[in-house]
């Protein structure tokens, strides 16, 4: 696999930006060159210049740090979102798809029901609900967004269910535990790689337009949706105060996106030859 890795060039390049953009942000109080946080009204809207490299915004604040600076909440509440969408989607999909039955009924079911509802408009009731916080944002689309998941990976293990390597442990007696464990999920693991990346630019979609709608991340945070939030306030005076954030957001999303192609193609060559 790390053959096939290193020759596909979009992978290479996809996970390097990724791994880049994720140490920016680590070292964000390092690498920006101003305090995210201090404002300076008489230097308001100030041009691009060595010193502000992508201007100010409306209270003085430096663009560029602030631009840095929100990676850790815009793609650290992403992975987060991630992470409990996946880890829950995994475990009632895994379920579903293995025991089938009444548990598979039960499951679908309740899946059925969840992907009734327009995402996005349940996404708004859950934060509407529990309150605006960061803690309930990730909690509403991980509620929200779990079902497909759990659909997606329930279609994945079902392939895989009645072949020889899961069906020979079964009729030896190992535990049900020892075969998902050992022998089914390495088996949707490439499934799992794809969902997990294009998971991530849906959240990161998903926080940015709760945050510009005032329901996610609150000022003065620089989280990038927030930026476009008090972005839009001086819209008509400085509409350039919108191009960092936006071109940031679209860049990212797009890189998660290619790298779930790319991910595919080095996981799973056999499938992608179909």
């Amino acid at each position: 696999m790390g053959k096939r890795f290193m020759h596909n060039r979009a992978a290479v390049v996809t996970v390097t930006f990724v791994l880049l953009i994720a140490l920016i942000g680590i070292f964000a109080p390092v690498l920006a060159p101003h305090d995210p946080y201090v404002t300076d009204i008489l230097n308001k809207f100030a041009p691009y210049s060595p010193e502000y490299p992508l201007g100010t915004d409306h209270l003085g604040r430096c663009v560029l740090s602030r631009l840095i600076h929100g990676i850790r909440p815009t793609l650290g509440l992403a992975l987060l979102t991630m992470l409990g969408t996946i880890a829950l989607g995994a475990v009632l999909g895994v379920m579903a798809g293995y025991f089938r039955g009444v548990v598979e009924e039960v499951i679908m079911r309740v899946v059925d029901v969840m992907l009734s509802f327009p995402s996005q408009i349940m996404v708004f009731a859950v934060v509407g609900l529990l309150g605006i916080n960061v803690q309930n944002v990730i909690i509403a689309n991980v509620f929200i967004k779990w079902a497909w998941y759990a659909r997606m990976i329930r279609t994945g293990v079902m392939q895989y269910r009645d072949r020889n390597f899961v069906q020979f442990p079964r009729c030896v007696g190992i535990p049900e535990r020892s075969i998902l464990l050992r022998h089914l999920l390495p088996s949707i693991t490439s499934d799992l790689a794809v969902l997990a990346s294009l998971d991530v630019g849906w959240a990161i979609i998903n926080i940015s337009t709760l945050s510009f709608l005032g329901l996610g991340v609150q000022a003065p945070i620089p989280e990038w949706g927030a930026m476009l939030n008090e972005a839009k306030d001086v819209l008509t005076s400085n509409p350039t105060q919108m191009i960092a954030p936006g071109i940031a957001i679209v860049v990212l999303v797009c890189c998660f996106n290619l790298m779930g192609d790319a991910l595919r193609d080095v996981l799973d060559p056999k499938e992608v030859e179909k």
